[in-house]
């Protein structure tokens, strides 16, 4: 048995896989144990978790490896600070001690996080290389072009390569400060939105607005050539320097200071949140269909914050030159923990690949399970009232709440690995609600009223409502598609008037509470092998409805990490307007709960940061 430890830390979600003879036994987010969202600290429950799911020690391991070079990291800083000096003093003073204390000394805490019982040696592979090994070798792909885009890793911003059998190789490579993934960080800043959390929000938000700010970013800001590659203005960015993203040059370019975060959103915020996403989706269309003619490959495999851009892959599948495509599903530096464990088994020890159909990352549930057992034994600790059921009733039961316009946390096997929720720890409900898309935002998620959920579909079903095409699917919602035009609603004469957030009150399609205002979907597609247990809920659903869809969103509140452990989903199901929870094999029903103070759900919402 040959055990590899692949760990993420210290920038964004950190993170631990195991691989064991070649197999993803384990992985998962530091976040998901210490309930800090993003927590960037050394993932010491993630690495504990990751050991105990296969039964080893520290001492059992054969590798360690760990997702990117420290000391090259550094250097990049150090000389980033020296290019700018005296400007980003400010900056250095406070990212050094952090340096200077704890990443430089990387291997101490190595040894210490494994209790000084490894005894092997630590591998550093590059940042990009642990991108790209994620996206290969868990593929279905024999070979494939390989494409990494981010904020930076050590120098790199994006590159590309090939991969074939057991190898890959990045051949061209992309320079900070000159970065796709940084620029569309500058607008989410700028539009008052957390950087590294709310580019989501920045991509939700960008079909209220128009590109009106297109044509000035690509005059002023980014220099984009034929081939993708492009060049910045830093004049108008201050990140290489200082603490903020944008600086007053790009205030006066844009008319006016950055929104303040928590403020109304106004045109101005959607207007540049469509503009960026316009540039984006062109540079990584340009950047595609170079790659392609340079590789020659029918695949395209995709890792690095920019490919958890589901809008941008949407229009890859459709308009981009490759056959197929297929992108981690932990595309962040998360993944990168798991890439830098398959690169040593395959690449370093030169172990065969076999290719299986779909992937080979198990849909992507490497977390935590939890038995029933175990689910009964804590309801009961703490008195919480529930039903058990066998499954067959237990599927007809919660369809039914579905249908009836229920909410309803679903909590089933092991927890999902990534940012996004597939079936495990998730919030469902039917999306045939008119109402549910605003219920869920404001009184479940306590989050904006704009925010756009996902839909769930049979993958048998997908095509008849979504444009995804046929044979592709979207496994792990990562994919936007539009909704097809035969399950589009006549729209009346006054909704062609709306404009921004007036546009969330017109009913678009059969499926209302997952058309988001363009017409487009994330879609998530599901099938009997990846998650057979909420495959069979939807077609438990689409039986007593005739609509193969519902509604898949995170189970958790804005701020706080989707939840990991039975006793996270009854503390966020009871401090939430929740309908229904089900955890296993229990279904527990709101009406049938205690009663908790206002002062308990302030202080369970004051627990988690807003991002």
């Amino acid at each position: 048995m040959t055990a590899i430890l692949g760990i993420s830390a210290f920038y964004h979600d950190s993170a631990a896989a195991l691989v064991v003879d070649g197999e993803i036994v384990a992985a998962a987010q530091e976040e998901r144990f210490t309930r800090k969202k993003h927590d960037y600290e050394f993932p010491q429950h993630a690495i504990d978790y990751c050991l105990s799911e296969a039964g080893i020690r520290p001492e059992d391991l054969d590798h360690v490896a760990f997702y990117d070079k420290p000391l090259t990291k550094f250097e990049r800083l150090l000389e980033t600070y020296v290019a700018y000096a005296p400007r980003g003093f400010r900056s250095f003073k406070m990212a050094m001690p952090l340096w200077l204390k704890r990443k430089l000394w990387l291997p101490r805490l190595l040894d210490k996080g494994l209790d000084k019982k490894y005894r092997g040696r630590y591998v550093f592979t590059e940042h990009h290389e642990s991108h790209a090994a994620s996206a290969f070798f868990p593929s279905p792909y024999e070979e494939a072009a390989i494409l990494t885009m981010d904020g930076v890793g050590e120098w790199a911003t994006a590159s590309f390569g090939s991969g074939q059998g057991n190898r890959i190789e990045l051949t061209h490579e992309l320079h900070f400060p000159h970065s796709l993934g940084l620029l569309y960080s500058a607008f989410t800043y700028y539009t008052g939105f957390r950087v590294n959390s709310g580019e989501y929000k920045l991509m939700g938000l960008a079909p209220y607005g128009e590109p009106r700010y297109r044509d000035l970013i690509l005059e002023h800001l980014i220099d984009v050539k034929d081939d993708g590659s492009f060049r910045m203005d830093m004049s108008y960015f201050n990140y290489c320097q200082g603490l903020t993203m944008t600086g007053p040059r790009l205030d006066e370019l844009l008319g006016g200071p950055p929104r303040q975060p928590e403020s109304e959103l106004t045109q101005r915020e959607m207007d540049l949140a469509a503009s960026v996403q316009s540039v984006t989706e062109d540079v990584v269309l340009k950047v595609v269909r170079h790659v392609h003619r340079e590789t020659e490959r029918k695949a395209l495999v995709l890792a690095g914050g920019v490919a958890l851009n589901c809008v941008a892959n949407g229009r890859i599948l459709r308009e981009g030159p490759f056959e197929s495509i297929w992108v981690q599903p932990a595309a962040g530096d998360a993944g990168g923990a798991l890439g830098a464990a398959l690169f040593v088994w395959f690449q370093l020890l030169d172990n065969p690949r076999r290719t299986a159909e779909g992937d080979s990352q198990s849909g992507s549930l490497l977390g935590p399970a939890f038995r029933n057992e175990e689910v009964a034994g804590y309801l009961d600790s703490i008195g919480a009232p529930y039903h058990q059921l066998a499954d067959d009733e237990l599927f007809d039961r919660v369809a039914g709440l579905m249908a009836d316009e229920k909410v309803i946390g679903w909590f089933a096997g092991r927890m999902e690995f990534g940012p996004r929720a597939l079936g495990c720890r998730s919030i469902i409900g039917d999306a045939r609600s008119r109402e549910m898309q605003r219920v869920m935002n404001v009184k479940i998620k306590f989050r904006e009223s704009f925010r756009p959920f996902a839909p769930v579909v049979l993958d048998d079903r997908a095509n008849e409502y979504f444009e995804l095409g046929e044979g592709h699917d979207s496994p792990y919602m990562l994919i936007v598609a539009d909704v097809r035009e035969a399950k589009r609603l006549a729209l009346p004469a006054e909704a062609a008037e709306a404009r921004g957030l007036d546009k969330l009150a017109v009913l678009r399609s059969e499926v209302p509470a997952i058309t988001h205002v363009d017409y487009s979907a994330r879609v998530q597609t599901v099938d009997s092998t990846r998650n057979p247990r909420f495959h069979r809920l939807l077609e438990r659903f689409y039986q007593r409805t005739g609509c193969p869809v519902g509604i898949n969103t995170s189970f958790n509140i804005r701020g706080e990490p989707i939840v990991c452990t039975p006793q996270d989903a009854y503390r966020c199901f009871l401090s939430t307007d929740m309908d229904v929870l089900v955890i296993e094999n229990c279904v527990l029903l709101k009406e049938e709960q205690p009663q908790v103070s206002k002062a308990e759900v302030r202080d369970y919402l004051a627990s988690f940061e807003l991002d």
